[in-house]
């Protein structure tokens, strides 16, 4: 059963409003999701339109329907290396002052790979983690996790901490950590749009993400597009029968009333109305004209994305398609988006 939902995509894709969405989405009928951030930019919190995320866990929304939560954290890794330094040699007081002597700060700087061990170790630990009843104290964790081109050495940073830390306290949390991130309860989701970079490097990081034995979610394609001519017509459009393509233009616009007289133009009978008059077909043409290039661009978008459809389908993945929020990816957006998630299975897998 996935627990672990790790969200990551290039930059660009729009991986933290997926993974905000893929939260709503799990959260349904009565589950406990838990959103995580590790990048320090705080945009979940601008997406669901509250204060900067704190350290602690904290509820920020209610799912669609009303009966599921979503909490959310944002993992600091000094905060991280202070419970990390706590929890194996009782560093509490001594910790707090190697803080304040800066050592934390340059620790973490210093040694990405350490950071990245108490990002993953943060986020395996709320999936472990169990309440008073001994349930999880979390149906579902999404992680909204680094870019594509380096998810895979970031996830499995533990498993070479392991092998150069052979015992120990260090030895055995980075194999718990591995335990988890190899399992059946993870799935690494990868986000993506129908273009030719964006597809290529979700490719490139699924052979990846396979070579180190990580185990592959599904592919989220963002910004879809609608289609906004039948199929007749984008062929039409895509081998250059514009004559074809204009009359069903101009007809549709006279139906429309759009051909019959520019915006401005006085009623015919008048002096004015006869000197700047111009036939309704005329004026149609103008309209149409722009509209010919529109749809012949719309013709080709959709050539090319019928490509990296199939790119796609070689993977062998589940995939899921999000609409394009024309007004941006607000909080009622990320709403549609997990509606539209919920339709299409997601959710369907018990947590």
């Amino acid at each position: 059963m996935t627990r672990l939902h790790v969200v990551s995509g290039k930059g660009g894709t729009g991986k933290t409003t997926v993974a905000a969405a893929l939260a709503l989405a799990l959260a349904a009928e009565g589950r406990r999701t838990l959103l995580i951030e590790v990048e320090g930019r705080q945009g979940i919190a601008q997406l669901f339109e509250t204060e900067a995320l704190p350290y602690e866990e904290r509820k920020i929304a209610v799912a669609p329907g009303g009966s599921g939560e979503v909490y959310a954290l944002a993992i600091d890794a000094e905060r991280a290396l202070l419970d990390y330094l706590q929890m194996f040699y009782k560093l509490g007081s001594a910790g707090r002052a190697l803080k304040k002597l800066g050592a934390i700060d340059f620790a973490t700087t210093i040694a990405p790979g350490l950071r990245d061990v108490l990002l993953t170790g943060k986020a395996c630990e709320a999936v472990r983690r169990k309440g008073k009843d001994g349930r999880p104290a979390y149906d579902s964790v999404v992680m909204d996790a680094p870019p594509t081109g380096r998810i895979t050495r970031f996830l499995n940073v533990n498993d070479e901490v392991a092998g150069l830390a052979r015992i120990g306290p260090i030895h055995h949390q980075a194999q718990a950590v591995m335990r988890v991130l190899k399992s059946a309860e993870t799935a690494v989701h990868l986000v993506t749009l129908l273009e030719e970079m964006p597809v290529q490097e979700t490719t490139d990081g699924v052979a990846e993400l396979r070579a180190a034995g990580l185990p592959v979610g599904g592919i989220f394609i963002n910004m879809v597009r609608p289609m906004v001519l039948d199929e007749e017509a984008v062929r039409a459009a895509a081998n250059g029968r514009r004559t074809a393509v204009a009359q069903a233009l101009s007809q549709a616009l006279s139906q429309a009333g759009l051909a019959g007289r520019r915006p401005a133009e006085k009623p015919r009978g008048t002096a004015a109305g006869q000197r700047r008059g111009k036939p309704a077909e005329r004026f149609a043409q103008q309209l149409v004209d722009p509209l010919l290039d529109q749809a012949r661009e719309h013709a080709e978008r959709l050539r090319l994305e019928h490509a990296e459809r199939a790119a796609i389908a070689d993977l062998a993945l589940p995939t899921y398609e999000l609409e394009f929020l024309g007004d941006g990816a607000d909080l009622s957006g990320v709403y549609r988006l997990a509606a539209d998630l919920r339709k299409q299975g997601v959710a369907e897998e018990p947590s």
